[in-house]
């Protein structure tokens, strides 16, 4: 395994992802910016950030499988949602339940930062996901 989880005792407990990532592969992949888009472009689930967070996930996976890696490679994953406030946390959330298991996320997550930021590059696009994996 070239990547392992864990939450050393005395960390902030239960969050829904793992606050440390070790990773001992030589090969990194960096998947970038993926939003809710179907390859030819099409917006999904406008103005839905639990569909939105869903979209973006299924694209990090493809991202990720091009490069012959997946979400038990991924050392750390970053999420930009745009107008964050604490109360959009559930429908955040229920994105990524709406596809864990589609997409091989482990739950919990690997470790996950989540930015709010004011503004995407375009108004409708209302999350943002990162991933970095490591392979052997």
């Amino acid at each position: 395994m070239t990547v392992r989880y864990l939450t050393p005792e005395g960390m902030t407990q239960p969050t829904p992802y793992h606050h440390v990532a070790v990773g001992t592969g030589t090969r990194h992949v960096h998947v970038a910016g993926q939003i809710a888009r179907l390859a030819d472009g099409t917006p999904v689930s406008p103005g839905d950030l639990a569909g939105q967070v869903a979209q973006a996930l299924r694209n990090t996976a493809t991202g990720l499988a091009g490069a012959g890696a997946g979400f038990g490679d991924v050392l750390r994953l970053t999420f930009y949602v745009t107008n964050w406030a604490p109360e959009k946390i559930t429908d955040f959330m229920a994105g990524i339940e709406q596809v864990a298991e589609e997409i091989g996320l482990p739950v919990p997550m690997p470790p996950a930062s989540l930015l709010g930021v004011d503004y995407l590059f375009e108004p409708d696009v209302l999350v943002e996901v990162e991933a970095t994996a490591v392979l052997d």
